[in-house]
């Protein structure tokens, strides 16, 4: 049985979906194309989950993103992401299986991302599990993670207490909306950030893989799980 929360709260890539390795990929190859001084897979992993153009304005700064220049480093960055990939990306073992059971046991799911409302659609589409969550927020639907206004928009929608939701993410942009939102968290290491970036945040437990993740939900006693 899971306890204290009535919704949970999961961030997409990195924690559902093992997206990892293509945002990288696409980012770095898009800078390239755009002629941009192409960043590390270390900073690219450091702002997925923040929307695309906080994302771009933090790797490359407004002194290089002319209006003309973030443009095409959109497209850039759309064309490697989505029409030069023609494998679909996989939810992370156990993921699917783990939002099922949370379904249908009642507790209410919802999922906050960086990803366009286009891009989110798309995802919920090809991985055939938009029905199992009751609410979805994007970043061009509200304000960039860590600000809280995503995880106070569903609270208001869904009309739940903030004290009752647990955001899940592998991120700090993750857990620092939660914590600027006042909501408890869980932060994963399986995704894009290690378990010293997420610690800063104060989540209840770090996890390091599903079975972890599953083990914390559905235990007597959720107690911090080491890093």
């Amino acid at each position: 049985m899971v306890k204290h929360y009535d919704l949970i709260v999961f961030d997409w890539d990195g924690t559902l979906m093992d997206s990892t390795a293509r945002i990288i990929s696409s980012m770095q190859n898009a800078a390239e194309l755009s002629s941009l001084p192409v960043p590390t897979s270390t900073e690219v992993a450091d702002i997925i989950g923040l929307s695309l153009n906080t994302a771009f304005d933090v790797l490359f700064g407004n002194d290089l993103l002319t209006p003309t220049k973030r443009d095409e480093l959109f497209q850039n960055y759309r064309q490697q992401f989505i029409a030069d990939n023609d494998e679909l990306m996989p939810m992370f073992p156990g993921a699917e299986a783990l939002v099922e059971r949370l379904h249908l046991l009642g507790v209410k799911l919802a999922v906050a991302t960086g990803k366009s409302r286009v891009g989110l659609n798309r995802a919920l589409s090809e991985t055939e599990v938009g029905a199992l969550f009751h609410d979805t927020i994007c970043a061009d639907e509200a304000n960039s993670k860590p600000d809280p206004e995503m995880l106070d928009k569903l609270s208001a929608r869904m009309k739940v207490n903030k004290a009752r939701m647990l955001m899940i993410g592998d991120t700090g942009h993750d857990l620092g909306m939660a914590a600027n939102a006042g909501v408890d968290s869980l932060g994963v290491t399986y995704g894009a950030q290690s378990a010293e970036r997420l610690a800063g945040h104060r989540p209840k437990a770090i996890l390091n893989s599903i079975e972890e993740l599953v083990s914390w939900l559905f235990s007597e006693h959720q107690d911090v799980c080491p890093a």
